[in-house]
């Protein structure tokens, strides 16, 4: 930034010299630049960050302590002290939904952790790399030392003023100090980040590691789904970016139930919705407060509200970035107007949701906990912050009447360009005659100069030198000096824009402490405003998509679901058959069901999954009624997800699914198999698959609910499972018309008695010769008669041989005297003899 002020005389004469300028002093300002956004613009997107989860556990007498940071909000995540098994489960569980990049430990470990750790330390070196691993001295993670450590930490939403004995109180309400693993853990992380100084390696060593809260998490009510039932039940899947721009790190969600479902309106309603799509609970509390919101909004009556509330989390940003940047200072003007927009819209969804019924939990604590803070620190922005002249400097810059001082030096300030232009019509009366004009500008940091322009003569560095003047530097052919007067300047006047800047830096400061003094409450508000925003989210897509509320009874085991729908596959298909499904009791816990080919099987099965899924997480469900009883886990053997970096066969992926599943279902379990054994030989294949259903029935009434898709027939025909009520056999309907089969996508009971593969093979594109072949050798197969070679093709080539020697035979000229016959009959047909016999 500069002022300049430049009067100008008129030379006697044209001259070599600069043109003629007028005689009027006048003054002259830069143009700002265009401000990045106004108040009511766009506001700036900054790139995130990706977000790095840090874990410290420990283990011992049987309990697990875990504690976890998380850069992405920068809070301290923690576990209280749980039971878990010597193999480990719980941790492992932990490990696969965060997926943390590094795993901290004491040094000190038994047996148990010392091999988890080792198969852990083993997947570094693969696709997708395993977490880091960190011992550290088992000094660092002593009790008193760990306590010491979280009491004294330096914490942005502990206020200042708080005593000591205030402090402890205050952490006590939060943190668990009768877990002593967990608190442990917690010292043991605190340690570990200190250390490595995440995400602030780059300053002082006097700045710490931002921490803006603390949140405890729990794992005993959910459900456990594996990765790869998440990719074959396709509740997840990502794809590549069709954007050029973003083809190297970009990804975005394809047709997937989380695609179809994600309405957020907010970036933390994307993420929670996320969290409870990799959390699914059985907490019927939790899941009947979620469905009380939706089926609230889902009234008809409702709809302008949830619109007018979709509209105000629109506004929701980042809050925990921007109180990260204000913990290091590093906050921007669109910081500022992000968290005003912020705070206005909480206060807007405060005031909404004390109208609704305050019967509904989540508006309760909306209208409560958005407290009056909200208004103070909307207030002080709102009063202290001049958006529009800090957008233009791109700097923060406070209103008129904040402070008496900055508001008299930016007086002086403004007054300065008719001020030196009186100064500079002063120096030019004292220049040679041949200078024809002059400015005096201010420069921060250097001070107030003369300038005048360059002359023809002056060419080399001697020529600059002027009597009275101290040359500075030469920019853009004009010669900066400082005269007497200028030296005056910056004696009465000083560096007036730097003061203002370290004033208002120093205001800008006093405002962050206010927040961050306050920053509790904007982090309740980030959980509230994004919860709701999933369950608008999820009441829009049940609005649209004419979904149903499922009902929870802890009195039947698996689920009852009448007429459901595939979510994913109903929206491509043009007509969809919905079915029902009924294992809610100890009848049928097995259902073999059989089926020709494309006839719906496995949108039968991922149907079940999905639907069971869905109610889990508290969504509405695309069914006319679903009643879900205790469900503790969902195993599925439907795709073979193949991967190079594994070093697994197909069939080796598919016994592993399955293995997972006989090794950890129980009785409260959903199996979903889909053509298990077809990776091998057949008869190897179909007694793998009888060994493990019988494994299942032979636990009676602790058997799981598995639902298996086969085109073994014989495991049907040659009665391999026992006759009982265990076990259900159900078969897709289909009728045949002459040639063509024709399907009704409908479960029934029954066993199908084919099949059908040609039906299949036909649409597929194959020549009918090799379609009749196959029903031959098929049919021979089944009436256990030899299989003879067929000669049809053999047949063919000696008929094209044959034809062509009769060919060249009737393109003889035998009046040829040329004419050769014995040199014809060894080169032409003596070779050709095998061919045809």
């Amino acid at each position: 930034m500069a002022f300049r002020a430049t009067p100008g005389r008129t030379p006697p004469e044209p001259g070599p010299g600069p043109g003629p300028r007028s005689g009027i002093p006048s003054a002259s300002f830069p143009s700002p630049q265009p401000p990045m956004a106004g108040p009511g613009g766009i506001e700036e997107e900054d790139e995130e960050e990706p977000a790095e989860i840090h874990l410290c556990v420990l283990w011992s007498s049987g309990y697990l302590g875990i504690a976890y940071y998380d850069t992405s909000d920068s809070t301290i995540h923690f576990m209280p002290d749980a039971p878990d098994h010597e193999s480990l489960k719980l941790l492992q569980r932990v490990l696969d939904e965060i997926n943390p990049q590094s795993v901290v430990t004491s040094a000190k470990q038994d047996e148990a952790m010392t091999r988890f750790l080792g198969k852990l330390a083993s997947e570094e070196h693969r696709e997708p790399k395993g977490p880091e691993i960190i011992l550290l001295p088992s000094v660092d993670f002593g009790p008193e030392i760990s306590k010491q450590r979280l009491l004294s930490g330096n914490y942005s939403f502990i206020s200042d003023s708080m005593t000591a004995t205030e402090k402890i109180l205050f952490l006590s309400s939060i943190i668990p100090f009768d877990c002593v693993l967990t608190v442990r853990a917690l010292g043991g992380l605190l340690k570990f980040l200190s250390r490595r100084r995440i995400g602030v390696e780059l300053e002082d060593y006097n700045v710490g590691v931002p921490i803006l809260g603390f949140k405890k998490f729990v794992l005993t009510h959910l459900v456990s789904i594996d990765q790869d039932t998440y990719s074959v039940l396709q509740i997840f899947k990502s794809e590549s970016h069709p954007s050029v721009y973003k083809v190297a790190s970009g990804l975005k969600e394809g047709l997937s139930l989380f695609g179809i479902l994600n309405r957020c309106r907010c970036k933390w309603g994307q993420k929670l919705l996320r969290l409870w799509f990799t959390r699914p609970t059985r907490e019927l509390r939790e899941l009947n407060s979620r469905l009380d919101v939706i089926q609230f909004f889902l009234m008809p009556q409702n709809l302008d509200m949830a619109q007018m509330l979709h509209r105000l989390l629109s506004h929701i940003k980042n809050v925990p970035l921007i109180l990260k940047r204000m913990k290091l200072s590093h906050t921007k003007v669109s910081d500022w107007q992000v968290l005003y927009k912020t705070v206005y819209s909480a206060l807007g969804l405060r005031d909404a949701c004390r109208s609704l019924p305050q019967s509904i939990q989540l508006f309760q604590d909306i209208a409560q906990e958005f407290s009056d803070d909200l208004h103070h620190i909307a207030s002080l922005i709102g009063k202290v912050v001049d958006f529009e002249e800090s957008f233009a400097e791109n700097r923060f810059t406070v209103l008129p009447n904040i402070d008496p001082d900055i508001d008299a030096k930016k007086r002086r300030l403004m007054g300065l360009p008719s001020f030196l232009t009186e100064v500079a019509q002063k120096e030019l009366e004292n220049l040679d005659s041949r200078i024809p004009s002059c400015s005096v500008i201010y420069i921060p940091l250097i001070g107030f100069l003369l300038s005048i322009p360059r002359l023809p003569f002056m060419v080399e560095a001697s020529d600059f030198e002027i009597e009275g003047l101290d040359f500075m530097f030469l920019s853009e052919d004009k010669l900066h000096y400082r005269s007497a007067r200028t030296k005056e300047l910056d004696t009465l006047l000083g560096d007036l824009h730097c003061e203002i800047r370290d004033q208002e830096t120093l205001l800008m400061y006093q405002l962050q402490c206010q927040v961050l003094a306050r920053a509790s409450v904007l982090t309740r508000v980030l959980d509230l405003a994004s919860r709701l925003d999933v369950l608008l989210a999820l009441a829009s897509a049940a609005r649209d998509y004419g979904y149903s509320r499922p009902h929870y009874s802890p009195c039947i085991h698996g689920v009852r679901i009448r007429n459901g729908r595939h979510p994913l596959m109903e929206l491509c298909a043009r007509t969809f058959v919905p079915n029902s499904t009924d294992c809610g009791g100890d009848q049928g816990r097995v259902k073999v069901i059989t089926g020709p080919n494309s006839s719906g099987k496995s949108i039968y099965l991922k149907q079940v999954g999905l639907i069971t899924f869905m109610a889990l997480v508290g969504s509405f469900v695309p069914a006319e009624e679903a009643e879900i009883g205790v469900i503790d886990a969902i195993f599925t053997r439907i795709h073979s997800c193949e991967s190079i970096s594994l070093g697994l066969s197909t069939f080796m992926i598919d016994l592993n699914q399955v293995a997972k599943a006989v090794n950890n279902a129980t009785e409260h379990s959903l199996v979903l198999i889909d053509e298990f054994g077809k990776g091998t030989n057949s008869v190897d294949g179909l007694a793998l698959l009888a060994a493990v259903l019988r494994h299942w029935l032979a636990l009676g009434p602790s058997c799981p609910h598995v639902f298996v898709a086969t085109n073994f027939l014989s495991l049907v025909q040659l009665q391999l499972l026992p006759q009982g009520p265990l076990v259900q056999y159900l078969t897709m309907e289909t009728c045949e018309d002459g040639e063509d089969l024709v399907f009704f996508y409908q479960l029934c009971q029954g066993v199908a008695s084919a099949s059908h593969a040609s039906h299949t093979a036909a649409q597929a594109g194959l020549p009918d010769p090799l379609i009749a072949r196959g029903k031959e050798v098929s049919d021979l197969i089944h009436s256990g008669k030899p299989i003879k070679a067929t000669n049809e093709l053999l047949r063919r080539n000696q008929m094209e041989n044959c034809q062509a020697l009769v060919d060249k035979f009737l393109k003889l000229d035998l009046e040829d005297p040329t004419l050769d016959l014995d040199i014809f009959i060894s080169q032409e047909v003596l070779p050709a003899v095998p061919t045809i016999l």
